[in-house]
């Protein structure tokens, strides 16, 4: 890191709370790329990952009067990231045109791993996965959820447990098996199938 005491990342934050253009173009110049890197896995369009980078440097500097609170600038950045490629996946699900945007952009990753009855299989394997990793009792649970589709109250009958002890299995569980399809696979095409898993 640059000697000059604007990079220092405390000082960086307080210029660019203070209102420093000049902290702002260099926090650019320096997480721009990685930052369109790490989007463009999730978007599958260099286009669209452009345009969301640029948001959020956008809003760091609209919430610049905020960024002091920023304990660490790398790890917030690469959040705001993701949750805004996120967001747009979700918003694209549920809008045609971006809805077969991203059905292009499925249509070019099935090219290319040859069979889009691949990535179907992958996706049910990976949730096999996941459920596997749960502990036994969430697993129980859940699996009596997803597939019997009883109600909590029936599942906390059949296994002696709480209700709530049931609700709380099952969030778990499905934010687990959120997580790990997310950390595993293509998240457009999670999106496009739309799974209540993601």
């Amino acid at each position: 890191m640059p000697a000059d005491p604007i990079y220092n990342e405390l000082r960086l934050l307080q210029q660019l709370s203070a209102g420093s253009e000049e902290a702002l173009k260099y926090l650019f110049n320096r997480y721009y790329d990685k930052l369109f890197r790490y989007v463009a896995v999730f978007i599958k369009s260099d286009q669209v990952a452009e345009e969301l980078v640029m948001d959020v440097f956008m809003k760091i500097w609209l919430g610049r009067d905020m960024v002091i609170h920023i304990e660490n600038m790398d790890a917030f950045l690469f959040r705001v990231a993701k949750n805004k490629a996120i967001d747009f996946l979700r918003s694209a699900a549920r809008n045609d045109g971006l809805k077969q945007l991203l059905y292009d952009r499925i249509d070019m990753i099935a090219s290319e791993r040859s069979d889009t009855a691949l990535l179907v299989q992958e996706y049910e394997e990976k949730i096999r996965e996941a459920i596997n990793l749960l502990s036994p009792q969430r697993k129980k649970v859940y699996l009596v959820s997803r597939e019997e589709e009883l109600t909590h109250d029936e599942i906390a009958e059949r296994f002696g447990i709480s209700r709530h002890t049931v609700n709380n299995h099952i969030v778990m569980a499905r934010q687990f098996i959120r997580h790990y399809l997310a950390r595993n696979m293509d998240i457009a095409f999670l999106v496009l199938l739309g799974t209540n898993y993601f």
